[in-house]
């Protein structure tokens, strides 16, 4: 079966998706095993479809590929609020909010060999609304405008043309930055109050890797 085909490799820019023994039995044993191995094989043939493509094409397909994975609040998801999911519990349960697509696509795109350097999670505010919002965000270099990943939008634009975004703060694993005038200012540190979930993210996600 092509979801047992899975291994994960890790260095300071690359990642590849991983399933452990467990993961694959409640794939086999779950109701939904049909959708969630379809999911897993697009996935699969994906990454080997853009490999070798341009970084713009590369961006714009991982952006589609995820943003057609239908939206779902973590309180109803969950019963909680603000759960982020890994990239591979985002492809099993099928369903996610901004936080899980943004996920999904970081990992995605250091599985394509975009350097981790380059790719931003960022938190912004959309004008008209009450809440935070998060999109990905690739720096060709520092003095570059940032292209938007978004899973409110299927167009990969720079941020200048997305009007509606109030910025906020961006990080990755190696810092966290200001996002202001489309640029990265100072070097700040996230108060991410009680949990920082940011760093079970990551836990979660390497905690195979050596």
């Amino acid at each position: 079966m092509l979801i047992f085909s899975f291994s994960l490799a890790y260095s300071q820019n690359t990642y590849k998706l991983s399933l452990t023994k467990k993961e694959i039995k409640e794939i086999k044993e779950s109701p939904k095993r049909h959708f969630i191995i379809k999911r897993f094989k697009l996935y699969k043939q994906l990454t080997k479809k853009v490999q070798d493509y341009p970084t713009l094409k590369k961006l714009s397909h991982v952006n589609a590929f995820f943003n057609k994975i239908l939206p779902q609040h973590d309180t109803a998801k969950y019963g909680i609020d603000d759960y982020w999911t890994t990239q591979k519990e985002f492809l099993i349960k099928g369903k996610g909010d901004c936080e899980d697509y943004v996920i999904a696509k970081y990992f995605t795109l250091l599985e394509l060999g975009i350097p981790k350097d380059k790719l931003f999670l960022s938190v912004v505010r959309v004008k008209g609304r009450q809440t935070d919002h998060m999109v990905l965000l690739y720096f060709e270099d520092k003095k570059s405008i940032p292209l938007v990943m978004d899973n409110l939008s299927f167009k990969v634009i720079p941020i200048t043309k997305r009007k509606k975004l109030i910025q906020k703060f961006a990080f990755n694993e190696l810092g966290a930055y200001i996002l202001k005038r489309n640029h990265l200012q100072k070097k700040v540190r996230i108060n991410w109050g009680e949990v920082d979930k940011w760093d079970l993210i990551l836990n979660r996600v390497y905690k195979y890797k050596q």
